[in-house]
């Protein structure tokens, strides 16, 4: 594991709600600024980090002077309606102190349930991250029902490693991992290093939420990680106010507990094209493109393409075949079946001028691509 995470370079990191607002007393500036400081050092050495933060409820229970997690979903979006203005204005202001610029990128699970919304949140990050800006994600409180909250940031995290394919995902918390039972109530607990992600028996050792602050728990991290290495991440659950945590575990110290992805990166993102997505529609390419396609594993542009077949939106996964009907690959559209009807064996330069637009310059990124 510590060579997962020194060889990691696009890492997404999360922090809790009670170590973000130092157990509901507000916005901590001191441990949002030690975070903020390690990201950029992070970055300095070429790395790609998000921050997935909460505590934009629990900032705001402070703002409203309250003391206990509201109950009713619209006493809890005005939370977070009046928390994130801090909790933005913290991790803007931090980050610049340290020269990285910022973003804040807000998030529901239907964003990334919804095909065109998923590709478009994760050219969204992927073109932040090329810019040396770190992004800082929470759920969009404000808006959310009950049936498409992640219901919890833990969740969230996963989500984002497997939304932008990250090599690691470290969970900041305010418990210094994983035991095989509450150490609270029973010293016997054994302390947990490393496992693999996904066992059963690792569900069974975690406890429930561990404040009043934060929704989550050990649980929740544990199917976080679960969910992460569904992408070939695997995750590192730590004490967040550990000293230097970020760029102690960066190096490959062990701290913490780490549950390792039993399948690599690629071949998980590729097994999930593969066997979780239904074709939409199809395109026909000519021989350099689908030569290109095979041999050097190229995106694809439009002005490969002959005929588009079917209808199929902006994220649908198409069928990529040769003249000869021969399936190729397969992946997600970055265009409509109507769109790729105007653009189709024209270069990408003209796309802009043929539909007024770019949502990007491949008809198929590579990213997204899989091989038959």
């Amino acid at each position: 594991m510590s060579e997962v995470l020194r060889q990691a370079r696009r890492i997404v990191v999360k922090v809790g709600s009670s170590l973000v607002t130092n157990d509901g007393r507000g916005v901590d500036a001191e441990a949002i600024g030690n975070w903020c400081r390690q990201l950029a050092a992070l970055a300095q050495q070429g790395r790609e980090v998000i921050m997935v933060s909460s505590g934009a409820i629990a900032e705001g229970m402070k703002r409203l002077g309250w003391t206990a997690r509201p109950k009713e979903l619209h006493e809890l979006q005005a939370a977070a309606a009046v928390g994130q203005m801090g909790l933005a204005r913290m991790y803007e202001s931090k980050l610049r102190e340290q020269g990285m610029g910022s973003a804040q990128v807000l998030l529901t699970h239907a964003d990334l349930a919804d095909r065109e919304r998923y590709l478009n949140a994760r050219s969204t990050l992927l073109t932040l991250l090329s810019l040396k800006v770190i992004p800082v994600i929470n759920e969009n409180d404000t808006v959310v029902t009950d049936e498409i909250k992640f219901g919890d940031n833990d969740t969230l995290g996963a989500l984002v490693a497997n939304l932008v394919e990250a090599d690691a995902l470290v969970i900041l918390t305010d418990q210094r991992g994983l035991y095989s039972a509450d150490p609270r109530k029973n010293p016997d607990a054994r302390f947990i290093d490393e496992a693999p992600a996904g066992t059963p028996e690792l569900e069974q050792m975690a406890s429930g939420a561990g404040s009043s602050i934060g929704k989550g728990g050990m649980i929740t991290k544990i199917l976080a990680a679960k969910r992460a290495a569904g992408s070939g991440a695997s995750t590192v659950i730590a004490y967040g106010r550990e000293p230097d945590v970020l760029l102690r575990l960066a190096q490959g110290e062990s701290i913490g507990t780490a549950l390792v992805a039993s399948t690599p990166k690629l071949a998980a993102r590729k097994q999930w094209m593969a066997d979780h997505l239904q074709l939409r529609g199809g395109v026909v390419v000519d021989a350099g493109a689908a030569a290109k396609l095979r041999e050097e594993a190229k995106s694809l542009l439009p002005i490969g393409v002959v005929e588009v077949q079917g209808e199929f939106h902006r994220g649908d996964v198409i069928a990529v075949r040769d003249a000869q009907g021969v399936e190729v690959a397969r992946g997600l559209a970055n265009y409509s079946s109507a769109e790729a009807r105007l653009i189709m064996r024209k270069p990408s330069s003209q796309i802009e001028v043929l539909l007024g637009y770019v949502n990007e310059p491949e008809l198929v990124d590579r990213a997204n691509l899989v091989l038959a």
